[in-house]
């Protein structure tokens, strides 16, 4: 089965083998009207009364346009972890059929080796991350930004919404790279792009850079695994969570270090995700509802 639809399957595929993904499939919950519209308004009390606020966001806020997430019913690695367990149980069948009808003869399965790494330009992705429009959750996070109530915006999304939103870069902390975003290695300057530039962990695109007086190659900015996070971003995101009076978490289970441990950071932190995370304990409050309606409410609450 292709890992399609909106293109995030498609950046998974990118992606080297990493068996360690972690917790896949859990259940959704949602709060009742009743109980939502209590934690709205207890969500924009905590708002009020913080002075500096960071976000952190995940692949949950970027479902309403179309694009999977990774971790929910049908996301990107529930259906990957599904389908390799068929195919596990299909080969171990016929195994077990050739092992009885060939007299025990043992088979074994070769595996073709990875191509050497090579800095030539990647082919079109096949599957490339389409340049959405940006959701409520969106719209309503840069507004917020421009009216100077959060002080940043931590993502993990690949998919370049926050920057079509309208959020200034030096508002944005992108810890996994974007898929539209190509950067200079030489002077640093980036490129955001309405196209996917395709590749991952930072090889050529086969573009320079803009500046006249720069030579520099570019490079696309998508981390691979084990692929260090961006200085600059990191530093960034960790002390702005360091100063913050509220960190809320949208549409992320935080399962992924560094970046899931951000918001035991601040003094508090709020969880909105449709999925337990590995810190619901400890945050000062925890709603289970799509992403798009809490921020609809909460900006009805603040505006």
């Amino acid at each position: 089965m292709p890992l399609s639809g909106g293109g995030s399957g498609g950046y998974a595929a990118r992606l080297s083998e990493y068996k360690n993904k972690g917790v896949v499939g859990l259940p959704e919950r949602h709060d009742s009207t009743r109980v939502l519209e209590k934690k709205l308004l207890k969500l924009a009390q905590l708002v009020y009364a913080s002075p500096k606020i960071a976000v952190l966001t995940g692949a949950g806020i970027s479902t309403s346009a179309g694009i999977p997430d990774f971790r929910g019913p049908k996301g990107i690695w529930t259906l990957e972890d599904k389908e390799k367990k068929k195919a596990g149980k299909s080969r171990k069948r016929k195994h077990e059929e050739t092992s009885t009808e060939g007299g025990g003869e043992e088979v074994t399965l070769e595996m073709e080796s990875p191509p050497p790494p090579s800095d030539d330009p990647p082919p079109p992705p096949d599957d490339p991350f389409q340049a959405v429009p940006p959701t409520p959750t969106h719209m309503a996070l840069a507004k917020l930004v421009s009216c100077n109530v959060l002080q940043c915006i931590i993502t993990q999304n690949v998919d370049g919404v926050h920057l079509r939103s309208g959020v200034p870069r030096d508002k944005l902390c992108i810890l996994h790279g974007d898929c539209f975003t190509e950067k200079c290695e030489k002077c640093g300057e980036e490129y955001f792009r309405d196209f996917d530039i395709g590749g991952v962990s930072f090889k050529y695109t086969g573009r320079s850079c803009e500046k006249a007086d720069c030579d520099g190659l570019l490079r696309d900015t998508i981390l691979d695994w084990e692929d260090e996070l961006p200085e600059k971003d990191w530093d960034m995101a960790q002390d702005v969570c360091d100063e913050a009076d509220l960190v809320l978490a949208l549409g992320t289970s935080l399962r992924i270090v560094p970046a899931g441990q951000l918001p035991l950071r601040a003094k508090k932190f709020v969880i909105v995700n449709l999925q337990n995370t590995p810190y619901d304990s400890e945050a000062e409050l925890v709603i289970h509802a799509k992403v798009d309606e809490v921020m609809t409410g909460l900006m009805k609450l603040l505006l």
